[in-house]
């Protein structure tokens, strides 16, 4: 009886380190795929046809050396005669918007060459967000498989239905006057792109409303940025 009786403890005691060690290669698996940026932000993301993407807005206020992305004193400067500005904001500098609606960015903040985006993840090219605005089949227009459904950010009447899972957020957009607009009604997201008409100054970015649409835009206006996973 005292042999059985050690066996069933080295036998509870095996199995139980077993169970320990597959609880730690799990737990190891999870954190190995966290999708984190410079600061330390957690996102989540959907695979859309062949493309992976965060499903939340970017937040960070770093570039991935560490290098802080510069912001205005006050929120609201204009910086349009400034030739290639870097800057990231709150909306309306009120850091409680972004944890639904991330930051807005200008263009050359977002295509800077140390990278805004999570390690293995990128600003999307044209041709990425064009595959992402043709998602789908049916007569539902892009903009409705695209955006959230219900009206917690968007305002009503939100014709969203979110079919996509990327769930885009209305979070506005900052104009270079320094005049923030679009909250709760616009979300505009900034892909690679040079405008080929002005090189130096314009850039591309999807535009979601009503609508969807890509289109060209001053680098110097603030918008929103999605990553898109490397392949």
């Amino acid at each position: 009886m005292k042999l059985i009786s050690r066996n069933r403890i080295i036998n509870f005691f095996i199995a139980g380190l077993i169970l320990s060690l597959g609880f730690e290669c799990r737990k190891a698996d999870e954190e190995d795929t966290r999708i984190t940026d410079a600061d330390g932000n957690v996102y989540k993301s959907v695979t859309i046809g062949n493309q992976v993407w965060l499903r939340e807005n970017l937040k960070t206020t770093r570039y991935n050396n560490g290098d802080l992305i510069g912001t205005t004193a006050p929120v609201t400067l204009d910086i349009s005669e400034e030739l290639r500005p870097k800057y990231q904001w709150a909306y309306e500098g009120f850091e409680d918007n972004v944890a639904d609606y991330g930051r807005l960015y200008t263009w050359f903040a977002a295509s800077d060459k140390r990278g805004i985006c999570p390690e293995g993840w990128h600003v999307p090219s044209y041709e990425e967000h064009d595959e992402l605005n043709n998602f789908g089949e049916g007569n539902k227009l892009p903009s409705d498989k695209l955006k959230e459904a219900g009206t917690v950010h968007w305002l009503w009447p939100n014709t969203g239905t979110n079919e996509s899972g990327f769930t885009a957020l209305p979070a506005g957009r900052r104009k270079p006057e320094g005049v923030f607009c679009g909250l709760y009604s616009g979300a505009f997201f900034w892909n690679s792109a040079i405008d080929k008409y002005h090189p130096e100054t314009g850039a591309h970015a999807l535009a979601i409303s009503a609508g969807c649409c890509l289109s060209n835009y001053s680098g110097s206006e603030a918008f929103s940025v999605r990553c898109i996973k490397d392949q």
